[in-house]
């Protein structure tokens, strides 16, 4: 039975995709509902917008049925076999080390355990914290094949608290990344608009000009060695957009080793780690009682023992 909506006062500015996470739970995942909203399944006063479209009072929403042939809504599934070092454990919040090769949390046509599967096994209360139930307490991701440093909240009140120091640019994320090609200045910036590529499901593209599909994006990236054919980085991103450092890199004409998603094909560079050359080596914020913290991550082994055979 399709499912329909009257848009109720709002007390801030919501895109539609956002407030149907709420309204619809576990039903349908945030992909699933951007992925109908983009397809015109999902409407809006009978007419097809676009996911960010911001709601307005009474505005009627259409929300169709989940048909028996689609893929089933994605779920939490507490997963004590997920490994993942703690950095950190307050009542508040927890900070964690995550491995490559792990997804932060589920979506849609996702068959894996999660980052978040093993937390709510580990901390359940977890579970009733944050926006979206496929999220609890994520305020931020790495990709799947990114490591290193994140913050999770353990409360509802350091959920929002953590969400506007996100939203405002106050949390610092510092990454190491080896790059393809002898970076030439010591220091930069990188300040190219990001959309989602039209040519390639799952990747970002990044733009020289802004446009209504966009969003401001901006990496900063000082070098801290130069190899033969490979140069270090020390990357600090103001923005947290999806691959926004791996498709500002490859703009830059720098794709990651080991990136084969954002990889040149005319660059010829065949040596890899065996995974993605980025790691978040540092994370800082202030906490509600204005208590700084600053959290470090080395380094993993198979990154640094391929650093040690450049030259």
């Amino acid at each position: 039975m399709t499912k329909i909506i009257t848009v109720p006062q709002l007390a801030e500015p919501t895109r539609l995709d956002k407030f149907l996470v709420r309204e619809l739970g576990l039903h349908w995942s945030r992909t699933a509902i951007q992925q109908a909203i983009k397809k015109g399944r999902i409407k809006v006063d009978e007419k097809k917008v676009m996911v960010h479209h911001f709601l307005k009072k009474s505005e009627i929403i259409t929300v169709p049925e989940l048909a028996n042939n689609e893929i089933p809504p994605a779920k939490i599934s507490p997963n004590p076999s997920i490994l993942f070092k703690v950095v950190a454990e307050t009542p508040d919040f927890i900070v964690v080390d995550k491995p490559t090769g792990l997804v932060v949390h589920p979506a849609q046509g996702l068959h894996e355990s999660t980052l978040a599967d093993g937390l709510v096994a580990y901390y359940p209360d977890l579970a009733n914290v944050g926006e979206d139930p496929l999220r609890p307490g994520i305020v931020h991701r790495l990709d799947r094949e990114a490591s290193g440093l994140m913050v999770v909240a353990r409360t509802p009140a350091m959920f929002s608290y953590l969400k506007k120091e996100f939203q405002e640019h106050k949390v610092h994320k510092q990454y190491q990344a080896l790059v393809v090609g002898q970076v030439s200045q010591p220091s930069g910036t990188i300040n190219f608009p990001l959309a989602r590529s039209k040519s390639k499901s799952g990747k970002t593209a990044a733009r020289p000009q802004e446009a209504e599909d966009t969003k401001s994006a901006i990496t900063h990236y000082d070098v801290l060695k130069r190899f033969q054919q490979t140069t270090l980085l020390n990357v600090t991103i103001a923005t947290g957009r999806t691959h926004q450092i791996r498709a500002h890199l490859q703009a830059l004409g720098y794709p990651l080793v080991g990136d084969k998603l954002y990889s040149h094909k005319k660059i010829n560079f065949k040596g890899t780690p065996g995974r993605l050359f980025l790691h978040a080596t540092q994370l800082s914020f202030t906490d509600k009682e204005g208590i700084k913290h600053t959290f470090t991550s080395p380094l993993p082994t198979e990154l640094q023992n391929f650093l040690n055979t450049l030259s």
